[in-house]
């Protein structure tokens, strides 16, 4: 069939953006109990909620959460950690309230914590030989003084079923003194707890420290040993073998490796240049779980990519798993079952069930109906030169569209995507907002800039004391490498980023002239505001990026956008969640009005309901499509879609 010629950014597409809301829903984090599977699914067509879905043995798959709750814990603002399950009760956080919940199996959910509006909780182990409950506590109930974060421990009932009395849970501090807790892990004869420690200023994949404490008969901590970790070394992921040895990830050789405590002696199983861990933005993160007592299912990341193997702790012999899954999260294990979150550039994520041996069987895969695969864009790793004689990292995904073409003589606009965090990664997972654009003739690079998981800690260190200045470089060196290569058209090129991203976008558009607009997504303007204003969790992340405040108080000015708009010109769309509590609206608003009086084309979007991150269907349909209109007016195409207009100021 002949291809219609058309130009680049008007082909029709069957990604619309309600196809993109449908596939919006978010998997998290995966649990196994007795013979069953458990997740959270989030739903944005349910106004961002998130429920609990369980999977039987015969594969039949139901919804736990009863419609008027919400799965969701607020602890770092980011929360992760909000459920488990243990014997067929199912434990989680409420989001309206913060509350833990214990639901039987087929029951309704009754409150186990006490009315105590402020008291957040999350990454929950149950201690079925004292019937508590032990997790993190983060406690806001001081509103003049910094939250205060613990390990407790929540009385569950008198025998060795949940309590059904609701708030009858007590609740008692096990540690506290420690600015942040994390990863609570019980060993299985309950007489020790391992868990997670850090102090301002230090973020989870800068320096952790791991804690471990002997338990009386009751419960009390008693001796308390630090074990490893601290200046300069990230612990992740606790867990206790069958045979109740304490193993976890490290990063002490420069790469986050599994390793093991016995004797009083710590020992790598594996040294290998691959990440084992992953930065702890949430909690209950897993990458590694127990097939047998020397037999480790785990998940290890190689220039941006996941695999899947099996360890054998004895030999130190790593066997790879071969699937396509190139993004691996949650991974746990059932039997001889591995289960894990796991996506490809080719399929969209799922939860995914693997018996090694055998093909992988999907229980819960998100993938638009009827879409042949000659329409997806797949990610190509890229490498290419950047600043201070560096090398930088990418995903790049051509235009795509097996029905059109553009004239031999267009080259297509280029979206630079710049991933949050920004200790964090671009994902190589099929995501239809990236199809979004390539099947209209966008091409997309998701630049890993310096800084960015992946690529070991000296990459995610090359940041420190330089974001605001690497970060936006490699932003640029990739746009650069992608027109010095002819692929892209130098006049039509745009950055886009959400959060941390969103400063990148905003620092790349007013002390540079590579691009030629921009989309900034709750990002940040004003250093000096985010360093005074923020969240605890975050609250003295600069301190390593940028440097100690208020004593560098002049690089914070000098690298905030805000104070420099004069210098920009491009043309910039703004979309804030009006209820973030992470980067408050004040800082888009102040760069928007900043803007409008410099006479820079500008739209400013708002959402009433949303905060760090749109979880609503609307909020994301009418995001997607204002910025596609946005980029049509600007650059003068006709889009096949009908499009809502938007107001731009100075255009």
């Amino acid at each position: 069939m002949s291809r219609y010629t058309l130009p680049f950014g008007s082909w029709p597409s069957p990604f619309s953006s309600d196809a993109v809301v449908a596939a919006a829903t978010g998997l998290g984090q995966v649990v196994t109990d007795l013979n069953s599977i458990y997740w959270l699914e989030n739903r944005p067509q349910e106004q961002g909620r998130s429920v609990i879905m369980c999977a039987d043995s015969d594969g039949a798959i139901t919804v736990v959460t009863p419609a008027s709750f919400n799965v969701r814990s607020r602890v770092h603002e980011y929360g992760g950690g909000a459920f488990t399950v243990k014997d067929g009760h199912v434990y989680f956080v409420n989001d309206a309230d913060q509350r833990i919940y214990t639901q039987r199996p087929d029951g309704v959910p009754t409150a186990l914590t006490p009315e105590q509006p402020g008291a957040r909780y999350c990454d929950m182990v149950i201690d079925r030989r004292r019937n508590t409950l032990i997790c993190v506590q983060e406690d806001h109930r001081d509103d003049q003084r910094e939250a205060i974060n613990r390990l407790v421990s929540i009385a569950l009932g008198q025998t060795h079923e949940p309590c059904i009395e609701s708030g009858s849970g007590s609740v008692s501090v096990l540690m506290e003194g420690a600015d942040f807790y994390a990863s609570p892990a019980l060993g299985h004869d309950g007489q020790a707890l391992a868990w997670l420690e850090w102090d301002h200023p230090d973020m989870p994949w800068d320096a952790t420290r791991l804690m471990l404490a002997t338990r009386s008969h009751a419960g009390e901590l008693g001796s308390v040993s630090h074990l490893c970790g601290g200046d300069n070394e990230s612990i992740f992921q606790p867990r206790w073998s069958p045979d109740n040895e304490l193993y976890f990830v490290s990063d002490r050789s420069g790469w986050w490796n599994l390793h093991r405590w016995r004797d009083g002696v710590i020992n790598p199983v594996l040294e290998m240049d691959a990440e084992f861990g992953q930065p702890q933005w949430v909690f209950s993160r897993s990458t590694y779980a127990f097939l047998d007592s020397t037999h480790v299912a785990t998940a290890y990341c190689q220039r941006g990519l996941w695999q899947l193997g099996i360890l054998d702790t004895v030999s130190a012999q790593l066997t790879a798993i071969d699937t396509p899954y190139t993004e691996i999260n949650d991974l746990q294990v059932l039997d001889n079952q591995i289960v894990f979150h796991g996506g490809a550039p080719d399929r969209a994520a799922g939860i995914v069930n693997i018996v090694p041996g055998q093909s992988p069987t999907l229980l819960n895969q998100k993938q638009p109906d009827q879409i042949d695969a000659s329409w997806y864009a797949v990610a190509k790793p890229i490498a290419f030169p950047t600043t201070a004689g560096d090398q930088a990292h990418a995903l790049y995904y051509a235009p795509t569209n097996p029905d059109c073409q553009a004239d031999n003589a267009e080259r297509p606009p280029l979206i630079v995507r710049v991933h949050g965090g920004p200790t964090a990664g671009a994902s190589s997972a099929l995501d239809l907002r990236t199809q979004f654009w390539t099947s209209r003739g966008f091409a997309v690079c998701d630049v890993n800039y310096r800084g960015s998981t992946g690529y070991g800690r000296a990459y995610r260190q090359r940041l420190n004391g330089q974001w605001g200045v690497y970060d936006v470089a490699d932003c640029e060196c990739a746009a650069r490498y992608l027109i010095d290569s002819g692929a892209v058209d130098p006049e039509r090129t745009i950055i886009r980023g959400s959060s941390a991203g969103g400063y990148s976008v905003l620092s790349a558009l007013t002390f540079g002239d590579t691009f030629k607009a921009g989309a900034s997504l709750y990002g940040i303007s004003n250093l000096e505001t985010l360093a005074q204003d923020t969240h605890k969790f975050e609250s003295r992340y600069l301190d390593r990026l940028v440097g100690p405040f208020p004593a560098d108080r002049e690089t914070y000015y000098q690298r905030s956008p805000i104070h420099f708009v004069d210098k920009m010109s491009a043309a910039t769309i703004f979309f804030q969640g009006l209820e973030d509590k992470v980067v408050p609206p004040e800082q888009a608003e102040k760069m928007v009005d900043a803007l409008k009086q410099r006479g820079a084309p500008v739209a400013y979007l708002t959402f009433a309901h949303e905060q760090h991150g749109f979880r609503q269907a609307d909020s994301i349909k009418r995001a997607l499509e204002a910025e596609l209109y946005f980029y049509a007016t600007l650059f003068g195409f006709a889009p096949a879609d009908e499009l809502e207009p938007i107001a731009i100021d100075n255009l």
